[in-house]
């Protein structure tokens, strides 16, 4: 078993985390996560109100006696979203661990210091790392390049990202982006990281509450199939590549474009109602990261994790030594 800073200060077996995943991480997916020893995260703002989080955090308690946390994200909207309430649902139920995203959590810290609720911040960058180190965050996830969602405008992969964040800060450190396999966890820490993050390789799981044809299409992706959209308005985001992403990057190239021109297409809503609640794989925008590449089957959980591990202590412990000559 691969023991780590992580999995000691977080009380896992595993040293492997699925992140908050709006639209997928709910109770089935967490929950089995949990019971293969991860690390998994309900998405807060998959639930419309907060009385559907608390309804939603029970549920997973029913399926599981195993650590979970709620991943909060904290972003701009065009409707206004009760942060503190859904805060308050976390603590209310006595979670243990939280991920945080998006936006500075500083607002939320004091309420979740004190009711002894760990806070994993995500971040894109060095500077950003150590800022959240110093306001009192107890665990960093760096995303990298090549992962889903928004990588910041840096640019920067994981290869580079992740030993130059170890470099600055103490804090046990997740590493995002591009990880799927064995290999990545055991490269992941020889880079210094304590864990890795996956989104994507959980969403092609039999649990993920997602159309089959979304978990076939990334089986079938490669590591080329993503783009990388909203970089004109600075918020880039990767993306599955389908009709949707071609059409807004066409829309983004022209010099007079507004987010209004390409808001009917981005549409988070759209995105889950018809692709993961539907399976048109063109009819909305998507998040999946370069890992797709090196997927090759729908699992179930538990074979993923176990798969990752054992060929990660394998990696270690035999193959490295055996190829390594001195």
């Amino acid at each position: 078993m691969l023991s780590t800073k992580f999995t000691r200060e977080f009380e896992v077996d595993h040293p492997i985390v699925c992140g908050g995943m709006t639209g997928v991480g709910t109770a089935e997916l967490i929950a089995a996560v949990a019971n293969a020893g991860a690390l998994g995260f309900l998405s807060a703002h998959t639930q419309p109100t907060p009385a559907q989080l608390d309804e939603e955090i029970r549920r997973t308690r029913s399926l599981t006696d195993r650590p979970f946390g709620v991943n909060l994200t904290i972003l701009p909207s065009m409707r206004a979203i009760p942060y503190d309430e859904y805060r308050d649902v976390i603590i209310d139920n006595r979670i243990r661990v939280v991920e945080t995203a998006g936006s500075n959590p500083a607002p939320h810290l004091p309420a979740l210091k004190a009711a002894g609720v760990k806070v994993i911040h995500k971040v894109v960058a060095v500077r950003h790392a150590v800022s959240a180190e110093r306001l009192g965050v107890d665990a960093l996830s760096v995303d990298g390049f090549e992962c889903a969602g928004h990588p910041g405008e840096d640019d920067v992969p994981g290869l580079v990202l992740i030993p130059a964040t170890c470099a600055k800060v103490e804090l046990p450190i997740i590493a995002s982006g591009g990880f799927a396999t064995g290999s990545g966890l055991a490269a992941a820490l020889a880079l210094g990281a304590d864990a890795i993050n996956m989104g994507t390789r959980f969403v092609a799981t039999e649990e993920a509450a997602v159309h089959r044809n979304v978990k076939d299409q990334i089986v079938a992706n490669t590591e080329r199939d993503t783009d990388v959209v909203f970089r004109k308005f600075r918020n880039s985001a990767r993306v599955a590549r389908n009709a949707v992403s071609t059409q807004i990057l066409e829309i983004e190239r022209r010099e007079e474009a507004t987010f209004e021109d390409i808001a009917h297409l981005a549409s988070g809503a759209r995105g889950r109602a018809r692709v993961l609640a539907e399976g048109d794989m063109d009819d909305g925008l998507w998040w999946a990261g370069q890992a797709q590449g090196l997927i090759d089957a729908v699992s179930t959980c538990k074979e993923v994790v176990d798969t990752i591990v054992a060929d990660a202590e394998e990696i270690i412990a035999k193959r490295l030594p055996a190829t390594i000559r001195y």
